[in-house]
């Protein structure tokens, strides 16, 4: 009951706040307001220690989102997990998690903002360890290791931020313009936003972090921890306008939405599919953040995760029929077995495709007619529309793969659609997954944009969906086929499926390498030299010169010292008289 009762009550607070965050975000943002709220926490000698909120529609709509995916992944938990014996550990550790998202969203001021960063760092390490074995120690350890960079760079930005007399960066956003100083900070913000969204090169933990439990990567993958540096870059927005940086992110962010693609097409895991989606889709947010569009960015980050916190709870609920195994080439025909869960999933896919008027085609169709729009050069442009194509080439691969044909796995079989509990928290997320996108493109765009375009760049965003679906079928009907091509030319095979041997890299860079180093500098200078010149030496001196005192005590120095005085007097007297 005590278990019940904890998934419950928790799930029921954060749908009320939710709710009510949700009702407020409408409110400020039709009535333009922002409340920034200071709290003196402490005064002492004239020193205050002052926390500091920011209120405004942005915000509370973030929180508003978050709150909702959370009460549905904690509810959905209380049957996925139910097994676990420490399941009320697992749920405390996902309302830290949250707790700590909502804590960086509110924070205009660095150093509370490193809070809630630092917050989900650590705990993101608790929860990808949570099955507790070498994968997952390791999948942890990169996660944490490549966080760590970030962390480092925030640090840096706050200790830069002692120039300008307060961390509150919000004061400066104006000054931020045209002054060279901010420019470093940007910098830093910058390198801290991408270690913890996953942009190349550090994309290699965001699939390792796979090995965490399903709800906690329908969690993470769609509105924490990947999002939250998305959301930093938004509020700094005016550091990457019209400066080297927003140029930098761009072809960086390009590359990793293309680099996705292709290794998703790659994949047979279905977790590292859709957390390769997730690279994707996270890469395309922060090309059109460095384009300028930050209200684009944030819109396609509220529908994004709406859409991929389902396919997750639709992956899990698969996994969990398909006793743990992940792998799609095990599956097929759950559309028989399982039909409503499937249904769930192919419209999660679809609105990850961008299919007309769902979620997902309300941000994503905006944004590439805007690039279309805007003046970038022919790279930047192919790797935007590629990378749509090569997203619903692997949307139809996975869905002919795993929904169509015949079950491949195991006769006896316990596939059904009974979980009650997951299916009603699936549901939810359904209902927003259809209607969010259009929600929120009135609320946050009231006023129509005049995009103006030929006819054929008006259709190409259809035409390279098309194409892509038709590609991703071929690609899974007449897989043998192309399975032997794909041994003809191994080694490109392998470049792309390992996400440009990025893995490795990290692996060689982040965990490998300073590990070594560390070893064999324990070995050569802690437990080497620096032992025998330093500790070692110094006591064996202590013992020697301890042994001398003990020779002369033994020897009784003091009747030597006292004859030898007694000589001295009378050869000082025999001289003298």
């Amino acid at each position: 009951m005590l278990n019940i009762s904890i998934c419950v009550i928790s799930s029921f607070f954060f749908f009320f706040f939710s709710v009510s965050l949700f009702i407020m975000g409408i409110i400020f943002l039709l009535n333009e307001l922002v409340y920034f709220i200071e709290w003196e926490v402490l005064t002492i000698n004239s020193s205050s220690i002052v926390m500091t909120f920011l209120f405004d529609w942005m915000s509370l709509m973030f929180m508003s989102f978050v709150l909702l995916i959370s009460c549905l992944v904690i509810y959905y938990s209380k049957e996925y997990m139910g097994e676990d014996k420490n399941i009320n550990r697992f749920i405390l550790l996902v309302i830290m998690f949250v707790c700590s998202m909502m804590f960086l969203i509110i924070s205009p001021n660095l150093i509370s903002i490193l809070l809630g960063w630092d917050g989900l760092g650590l705990i993101s390490y608790c929860l990808v360890i949570y099955f507790q074995n070498v994968k997952s120690y390791n999948a942890g350890m990169l996660t944490a290791l490549s966080n760590r960079i970030g962390d480092v760079a925030l640090l840096l930005a706050i200790a830069w931020m002692l120039n300008y007399g307060s961390w509150n960066f919000i004061f400066y956003l104006e000054l931020m313009k045209n002054d060279y100083e901010m420019m470093i900070i940007g910098g830093l913000i910058m390198l801290a936003a991408m270690t913890k969204s996953a942009q190349i090169p550090f994309s290699s933990w965001l699939p390792a972090a796979m090995a965490a439990p399903t709800p906690v990567s329908a969690l993470v993958h769609s509105s924490t921890l990947v999002t939250a540096g998305v959301y930093l870059l938004v509020r700094f927005n005016v550091l990457l306008d019209l400066t080297v940086w927003g140029q930098i992110l761009l072809l960086i962010s390009g590359l990793t939405m293309f680099m996705a693609g292709l290794g998703a097409n790659f994949e047979f895991d279905l977790k590292k599919i859709i957390a390769l989606s997730t690279l994707s889709q996270l890469g395309l947010m922060m090309s059109i953040l460095a384009m300028g569009y930050y209200k684009l960015a944030f819109f396609h980050l509220l529908t994004h995760a709406l859409f991929k916190a389902l396919l997750f709870m639709c992956a899990g609920a698969i996994i969990h029929n398909m006793k743990n195994s992940q792998d799609i080439r095990y599956m097929g025909g759950l559309v028989q077995h399982m039909p409503l869960t499937v249904s769930c999933f192919n419209l999660a896919n679809l609105a990850l495709s961008g299919a007309p008027f769902l979620a997902g085609f309300y941000s994503k169709d905006l944004i590439l007619e805007m690039v279309m729009l805007t003046n970038v050069n022919l790279f930047i442009f192919f790797l935007f529309f590629f990378s749509t194509g090569l997203t619903v080439c692997y949307s139809f691969r996975l869905v002919f793969y795993s929904m169509t044909g015949n079950f491949n796995s195991s006769v006896c079989h316990p596939l059904n659609d009974e979980g009650v509990i997951m299916l009603r928290g699936m549901m939810g997320l359904l209902f927003m997954a259809m209607i969010g996108g259009s929600m929120l493109s009135w609320l946050m765009f009231p006023f129509p944009e005049m995009i103006c375009l030929p006819i054929y760049f008006k259709m190409l965003t259809l035409m390279v969906c098309l194409l892509g679906g038709f590609i991703g079928y071929i690609l899974s009907n007449i897989n043998f086929y192309f399975l032997n091509k794909s041994m003809n030319y191994y080694f490109m095979s392998n470049f792309l499926s390992l996400m440009w041997y990025m893995p490795v890299i990290s692996t060689l860079g982040v965990i490998y390498g300073p590990l070594k180093f560390g070893m064999v500098n324990i070995k050569s200078f802690d437990q080497g030299w620096s032992e025998f010149f330093g500790g070692q030496m110094l006591y064996y001196y202590l013992v020697k010169n301890s042994k001398i005192s003990q020779l002369y005590q033994n020897n009784n120095l003091k009747i030597y010292l006292l004859s030898f005085v007694l000589w001295f007097i009378i050869l000082v007297c025999l001289v003298i008289f």
